[in-house]
């Protein structure tokens, strides 16, 4: 489990699910994100959470972020195995949008790559986002990542990749 000042960071349970159902079934909080689908059920999402977990004996995959204060499910955020290679991982995160510019994001990001580059040995961390979510932006910014390009993906999104070394993050 991952800790910081404000969150939680734990495993997903079946128990998560209704409170992430309500995140994902939200089009303010998927409109930023790349051919995002509405038609989420419980057993669809915990089928996604299934196959990305599968690393989990690694130490990587998705977490439930709840807030310590109350212990309310604000959102998910994992390191993903995106380019089979476990020293390169993909960094990401969807949070409820009342959590939105409040800190929530970089809290996340800077504990992410705190836990991959110190507890998991990763060298590298990348961050996608589409090119419209300047929050996404300006987090990976603030947490020491550097735009890497910018790009078109599969699904014909305008994207823009950041990203982090270890010995980058080490200089800070």
């Amino acid at each position: 489990m991952i800790e910081t000042q404000r969150l939680i960071f734990k495993q997903i349970t079946h128990q998560d699910l209704d409170a992430l159902l309500k995140i994902y079934q939200s089009p303010e909080n998927m409109k930023l994100v790349p051919n995002a689908k509405f038609d989420w059920n419980k057993e669809k999402l915990w089928k996604k959470y299934e196959r990305l977990n599968q690393n989990y004996k690694n130490g990587f995959g998705i977490y439930t972020i709840l807030k310590k204060e109350d212990e309310s499910i604000i959102g998910e955020a994992g390191l993903y195995n995106s380019f089979d290679d476990e020293k390169h991982l993909e960094l990401g995160y969807i949070l409820d949008h009342q959590y939105w510019n409040k800190a929530y994001g970089a809290e996340i990001c800077q504990a992410l790559i705190k836990y991959a580059f110190e507890k998991l040995k990763v060298e590298k961390l990348t961050a996608r986002m589409i090119k419209d979510n300047i929050g996404s932006k300006r987090v990976s910014e603030k947490c020491g990542m550097r735009f890497f390009k910018e790009g078109i993906s599969e699904n014909g999104y305008p994207f823009l990749q950041y990203e982090i070394k270890y010995n980058s993050h080490k200089s800070e």
